[in-house]
């Protein structure tokens, strides 16, 4: 048995951040506390998130933000231009709502930006169904570009009446490749989103709150099945939007004694090799 301590890359690919302009971080931050009963351990607005996360190894960094109502995705944008063409190193999962009149015509020229990997789907807040036909042509528009989703489409940490993997399968029957992005290892239902991988190749899964050793509900699969899917997994944070240290889900990620290469990858190189893949490659560097 290999009892070798491993270690994390000394440069990290952070591919879940949050980066909100500063009313809706304090909307989500209220929210925390009277909705979900808890705080969030780090009240930093745009540009502190980054310079916090680049203290502490961070490098290439892919960050979102969704819109909660209609009328608001739109000027959202404008700002995540504003952060992309500012902040080098930095690219975006942006705002979408199917309400919006002109919520094609925002995202055909937001997915234009060479920093945009995307766009993000939040079903838990935007209390829709992701096999929504009012989706299907951004689904669409999404592969005609070369581009990805961002989907909380799980039922952890937080499930809805809109979130499950079965709902996801009704939109891979129609869209089986897809390139989507499921947060926090497709909890709590682990199993049956590891195994859409496997059938699906344009899927990811990314580690955020999954791997905290004091949080209930965390990945509950053993070793075998992070090591064959190792190619398809991302590191990411959901930084600041945390109620415990990110440094305790790194380490519960540690303690599991995978092997060199599952750290090396999930950490760094797959992060890397997706943005290069999705955006342009003169901004990866």
């Amino acid at each position: 048995m290999d009892t070798e301590r491993k270690s994390i890359p000394e440069t990290l690919v952070d591919f879940h951040v949050h980066l909100f302009p500063d009313k809706g971080f304090d909307a989500i931050w209220k929210a925390f506390e009277t909705v979900y009963q808890v705080p969030v351990l780090h009240r930093l607005y745009h540009g502190e998130c980054v310079d916090y996360l680049r203290k502490r190894g961070v490098g290439p960094m892919v960050y979102s933000n969704y819109a909660h109502k209609q009328g608001i995705a739109g000027p959202m944008n404008l700002w995540n231009r504003q952060i992309l063409d500012s902040t080098e190193d930095v690219y975006c999962f942006a705002a979408f709502h199917p309400d919006d009149p002109d919520a094609m015509e925002y995202t055909e020229k937001i997915l234009d930006h060479p920093k945009v990997m995307g766009v993000k789907l939040h079903f838990l807040i935007q209390t829709f169904y992701p096999h929504d036909r009012r989706l299907y042509p951004l689904y669409e528009k999404i592969l005609e570009k070369g581009k990805r989703l961002l989907m909380h489409i799980g039922t952890g940490p937080i499930g809805s009446n809109f979130t499950g993997v079965d709902f996801f399968k009704n939109v891979l029957a129609d869209f089986p490749d897809l390139p989507a992005n499921i947060p926090h290892m497709g909890g709590y239902e682990y199993r049956a989103f590891m195994n859409l991988l496997d059938a699906h190749n344009n899927l990811y899964l990314d580690t955020s709150y999954s791997f905290w050793p004091q949080f209930p509900g965390s990945f509950d699969l053993d070793n075998g099945f992070l090591e064959d899917h190792k190619d398809r997994i991302l590191y990411g944070s959901d930084f600041p939007n945390i109620i415990l240290p990110r440094e305790d889900e790194i380490e519960g990620l540690l303690s599991r004694n995978l092997s060199q290469e599952f750290y090396d990858r999930v950490f760094y190189e797959n992060g890397q090799r997706l943005i290069r893949e999705v955006c342009d490659a003169q901004h990866v560097c």
